[in-house]
């Protein structure tokens, strides 16, 4: 019994030696491992900033011919990287005052003003919303030992929100040019000097696209077993073809259909999804039809920070397709009214203005129109859109009122009614609802007014579906199962009494 106790004993002072040893080891080989990725930057921000996903407004440097060393195209690479690594923290610090990052992009001397102007903004509970949109870098000067660089930032288009308190007290879009002195240390161009030298207003002047051609009598438009995610994995040529001889034949010229930001990709725009948008254009020009591209469904954050990647992706999309013949406008977002109250009136218009602005600067031949949700909201950035666009799901009644009350605000500018319907369903979850020959009634009246006012439209929608998303409508059954019958062909191919009324 006592040789059993000892070997007991034994048995647990080795296991307790054995477990030190490895907690003394995994400590050690934490510590060398810390001390091993000091100078790993992203570490030392606790993020890693990577542009493409954070910030990348455009960026064109002007023909190298610059004093000094000859520059190489890496190296350049590399200080433009830094450079606008730099611009990103200190955007990042005067929305939040907080330095982190600010050491490892600016030197000592650059980075006293910053620090100052967060302790004052931080006293005065002052924070800075702003980012870049566009630079025009020149390298003046790079020294022959490869440490220092000289640059020339010329009309930087620069968007800012001053707020005091949470309240918006100051909105302001500058053109500046900056120059910079940047150092090499450590592996890193780290900024010296940074000076503003000269600023003014930036006001873009209105592009007015052409809206002679537009005539517009069409339908929005979702493949039937895939609404809501046309040109995902199940996209299907033949349906798409199918369906758009289908509108043709029924008298239709035009088609919309929705690029959802997420879905597309982002910043990173997908290319299958945008070769899938390609072919739908290809479909419809051969049959005849034009398309409303409608870019951003879905999209809800207008947050000054993420500007940089929703232009990146308007242009991938625009500067891809805007010599197709198919196109005839583009709508810059699906009912942003809808997200007045939830993301700020101030914010989602202001964000509207800098995409119609960006849109028409590179595609200035094809109209631009807004979405809204209710023709209460369609006057808002008139004098921007070429056309104003409304959609309404009300009594058909009252249609003419509203369209006329719209008119007197908008003047002269062309007037589409962009989605209109009406739900046929009237099952378990809406007994009360409307019959099929309700639907029909409507679409009947509707026309009987578009044909009077002259108006062009686009009616909702081709389909009943079977599945309706969740993010379409929220997960309430009355709701989805309305939302499923507004086609003109119900789900089992046969068209409804209003495909009578569809033109």
């Amino acid at each position: 019994m006592v040789n059993l106790n000892k070997n007991i004993i034994r048995s647990v002072l080795i296991a307790s030696y054995v477990l030190v040893i490895i907690v003394i080891i995994s400590g050690i080989s934490s510590v060398f491992a810390y001390l091993n990725t000091g100078a790993d930057r992203s570490s030392m921000l606790h993020t890693k900033l990577k542009k493409i996903e954070q910030y990348i407004p455009e960026l064109r440097w002007s023909p190298l011919n610059n004093e000094g060393r000859p520059m190489d195209e890496l190296i350049l690479k590399k200080i433009e990287d830094d450079y606008l690594d730099a611009w990103y923290v200190k955007i990042l610090a005067y929305k939040t005052n907080t330095t982190l990052g600010i050491k490892d992009y600016y030197t000592d001397n650059a980075r006293k003003n910053i620090f100052a102007f967060i302790e004052l903004n931080t006293t005065e509970k002052v924070t800075v919303e702003s980012t870049t949109l566009k630079h025009n870098p020149t390298l003046e000067f790079f020294s022959e030992d490869g440490q220092l660089a000289v640059i020339t930032d010329k009309d930087v288009i620069e968007y800012k929100r001053v707020y005091k308190d949470k309240k918006l007290i100051f909105e302001t879009k500058e053109k500046s040019t900056y120059k910079i002195i940047i150092l090499l240390e450590d592996g890193f161009w780290r900024i010296r000097h940074f000076v503003k030298q000269k600023s003014e207003p930036f006001k873009t002047e209105p592009i007015i696209s052409p809206v002679k051609q537009l005539n517009i009598k069409g339908i929005n438009y979702y493949p039937q077993a895939t609404p809501w995610n046309m040109f995902g994995d199940e996209f299907s040529k033949s349906t798409i073809s199918n369906d758009f001889k289908i509108i043709k034949n029924s008298g239709l010229n035009s088609i919309r259909v929705f690029v959802q930001y997420d879905d597309f990709g982002g910043a990173n725009v997908d290319e299958k999804k945008l070769e899938r948008l390609r072919i739908t254009l290809d479909i419809a020009e051969q049959n005849g039809l034009k398309v409303v591209v409608t870019l951003f469904d879905f999209y809800g954050d207008y947050s000054v920070l993420n500007w940089t990647l929703n232009m990146h992706h308007a242009k991938t999309l625009i500067y891809s397709l805007k010599d197709h013949k198919a196109i005839i406008a583009w709508d810059i977002k699906n009912e942003p009214n809808l997200d007045f109250d939830s993301r700020g009136k101030a914010n989602v218009i202001s964000w509207l203005n800098t995409m119609i602005d960006l849109v028409k600067t590179i595609d200035p031949d094809h109209p631009v129109t807004i979405g809204w949700s209710n023709a209460q909201s369609a006057s808002i950035l008139k004098d921007k859109v070429d056309f104003v666009s409304f959609h309404f799901y009300d009594d058909i009644q009252t249609l003419e009122i509203v369209l006329n009350k719209l008119k007197k605000t908008v003047g002269e500018k062309p007037v589409v009614i962009q989605e209109f319907g009406m739900s046929s369903y009237n099952g378990i979850w809406k007994p009360f609802g409307n019959t099929q020959k309700d639907q029909a009634s409507y679409h009947k009246k509707a026309q009987e007014i578009i044909a009077k006012n002259n108006l062009q439209f686009m009616s909702w929608t081709l389909y009943d579906f079977e599945i309706v998303p969740k993010k379409v409508v929220g997960s309430l059954p009355w709701r989805k199962n309305a939302q499923k019958q507004f086609g003109f062909i119900d789900i089992y191919g046969k068209k409804k009494a209003a495909f009578n009324f569809i033109y």
